[in-house]
């Protein structure tokens, strides 16, 4: 059966239109208030594609992180040690009155699912141990993991806090104002060999 003319479907195009749309609600409304018919009336699809997609709402929640996380990777790309700090600025220096882009929002939002929670924590995980390997140590040796987790942890930190503009001179730091203590940080706490 092929679809009626003029309607014939792009499934690339849909897959991504859930995407965004399933990372934006999931940011906004949590992964438990969210429901599949939600993000299918919002993408203006049938609920079932999803299932097509993605297998279940796990399924898309995953997808989401794991996309969430390549788009950082690929604003930062494979960074040296020596700049992680310049990175962390940029992401910090770029949250608005907006608040957190969605794929931050997405991991640093409790969801109120086990499942949902276990994979964000998955992804944190996997992060942090990309950020210990950065050192030249192994990624499981647990001093290195505490360190590179005390990272990431001082990192979404600061995001969170310039999103909800708790903290002055945090809130209006610009990118070089917040380099430089980071560069203390990240070499205090991640030395490379």
């Amino acid at each position: 059966m092929t679809a009626p003319p003029g309607r014939r479907r792009d499934s690339a195009k849909t897959r991504a239109l859930l995407l965004q749309t399933a990372r934006r609600r999931f940011a906004r409304d949590g992964y438990s208030a969210t429901t599949l018919r939600d993000i299918a009336d919002e993408a203006g699809v049938n609920v079932a594609l999803i299932g097509r997609y993605f297998e279940s709402k796990e399924g898309l929640f995953e997808a989401c992180l794991t996309a969430a996380v390549d788009e950082l990777r690929r604003e930062t790309g494979e960074v040296p040690l020596a700049e992680v700090h310049l990175v962390i600025a940029d992401q910090a220096a770029r949250i608005g009155p907006e608040g957190p882009p969605s794929q931050l929002l997405l991991l640093l939002r409790s969801s109120g699912d086990e499942r949902a929670d276990e994979i964000r924590r998955g992804v944190l995980r996997t992060s942090a141990e990309r950020l210990a390997a950065a050192t030249g140590n192994s990624p499981a040796d647990p001093g290195t993991l505490l360190r590179a987790q005390m990272v990431l942890a001082a990192s979404l930190g600061i995001v969170l806090l310039r999103s909800v503009g708790a903290m002055e001179p945090l809130q209006s730091a610009d990118r070089d104002a917040l380099a430089a203590p980071l560069r203390d940080l990240v070499a205090a706490l991640l030395p490379g060999r």
